[in-house]
């Protein structure tokens, strides 16, 4: 199951990159602004997506990191 808020990220990540960039090449006031409020705006909505998902999962604490070989455990 894809988590619907991923994508929200990506998308408000790269919406405030390209309000540096607009800023940094001194574009109108205006479209920086308007592009600071859709990004923030993603933000607060990508945020609500993601700590309203419905994910479950059936690991707990003792299966620690999955990354970890099983013979390091015993060490």
């Amino acid at each position: 199951m894809k988590n619907p808020g991923i994508p929200l990220l990506i998308l408000t990540t790269l919406i405030l990159i390209l309000v540096t960039i607009f800023a940094a090449l001194g574009m109108a006031f205006s479209w920086v602004f308007y592009l600071t409020v859709l990004g923030q705006a993603t933000l607060v909505f990508a945020v609500y997506k993601v700590l309203t998902d419905d994910y479950q999962t059936d690991k707990t604490f003792r299966d620690w990191y999955e990354d970890r070989p099983k013979s390091e455990e015993n060490n």
